[in-house]
């Protein structure tokens, strides 16, 4: 039988839902459900100069969005709630899909990297950083090698 479905997803999957097979079978992010796949894609460039991040989130807001440097892990996180007391006066709810939640993804950057090193801007549900590439210094010791022989 076929059955509706809005974006990949059965528009019937809530009716259909028994509370003993979801918690069994699936340990869906309630933030995306199955769309949770699609959460934080990254596409990365290298520069001559620094490495350039473009992080898909979609559906938040600059307040909702975290980047924190933290021994060489550059982290993003964001996270953002629904107010699930408002009423609808012109009718009920039949499925709702947009929940509260949180996400989160991290790459390492290098320790020699610093908090002025990396610049981001939040726009259209993009993030855009920019971290400089740097090259860990290496401390240089004069010593005597032995030759043998």
């Amino acid at each position: 039988m076929l059955m509706p479905s809005i974006f990949g997803e059965n528009l019937f999957d809530e009716m259909m839902d028994f509370p003993w097979e979801r918690e069994f079978f699936s340990r869906r992010n309630p933030l995306y459900g199955k769309n949770e796949k699609n959460l934080m894609k990254t596409d990365v460039k290298e520069t001559d100069k620094s490495y350039e991040l473009d992080i898909d989130l979609p559906g938040f807001k600059k307040e909702d969005v975290n980047a924190t440097l933290e021994n060489g892990y550059l982290t993003i996180s964001a996270s953002k709630g629904m107010d699930k007391d408002q009423k609808d006066e012109n009718g009920r709810y039949i499925r709702r899909e947009r929940y509260a939640g949180s996400c989160s993804r991290s790459f390492y950057v290098g320790d020699a990297v610093t908090e002025s090193d990396i610049h981001a801007k939040f726009e259209d549900g993009i993030l855009k950083l920019s971290v400089a590439k740097k090259v860990p210094e290496v401390e240089q010791k004069k010593g005597h090698i032995a030759i043998e022989g």
